[in-house]
């Protein structure tokens, strides 16, 4: 008997993952979406995948553009979670107003206090239900000062701290 969507959330929540705000811009245009299902692939040639609602309100123009950069967010961050995730009154492009932002090679926006950035280009797409996994090779990275992380678990950002 198939699991209801509602066991499958439900069991997911307790699946902690690191909350991502993915950033692109070019021909398309500047977006931002908030991610957790971010997940690297392989070291050889460097590559992570990246899943993207295809209802995102910013999903075309990551489409367009094929470029991405993956911000890690740190606990000092979290706010960005819901502007990205469009849980806020911003608009698409407000949303890069709520931070510092530098550009990529590839010409995404970085942002400045990421934990760790990731500036790619998509290479494949695979179609999976209501999402598109973007497999992106990884052209250059970025890793800031700061050793502490944000993981989104049972529904709750938790703050994780590297001990010396």
């Amino acid at each position: 008997m198939p699991i209801s969507k509602d066991q499958y959330r439900e069991a997911m929540a307790r699946l902690g993952a690191a909350v991502n705000v993915i950033t692109t811009d070019g021909p398309g245009g500047r977006a931002g979406f908030t991610a957790s299902a971010v997940c690297s692939v392989t070291d050889t040639p460097p590559t992570v995948l990246v899943c993207a609602n295809r209802s995102n309100d910013s999903y075309a123009a990551f489409t367009a553009n094929q470029v991405l950069c993956v911000n890690v967010l740190t606990p000092a961050r979290q706010d960005l979670s819901p502007v990205f995730a469009g849980l806020t009154d911003h608009a698409i492009e407000a949303r890069f107003d709520t931070a510092e932002w530098t550009i990529a090679a590839t010409g995404s926006p970085v942002l400045k206090d990421a934990a760790a950035a990731f500036d790619c280009r998509i290479d494949q797409v695979v179609t999976v239900g209501t999402h598109d996994v973007f497999f992106c090779v990884v052209e250059a990275v970025r890793t800031g000062p700061v050793h502490e992380g944000l993981i989104y678990y049972a529904r709750e950002y938790h703050r994780i701290v590297r001990e010396d």
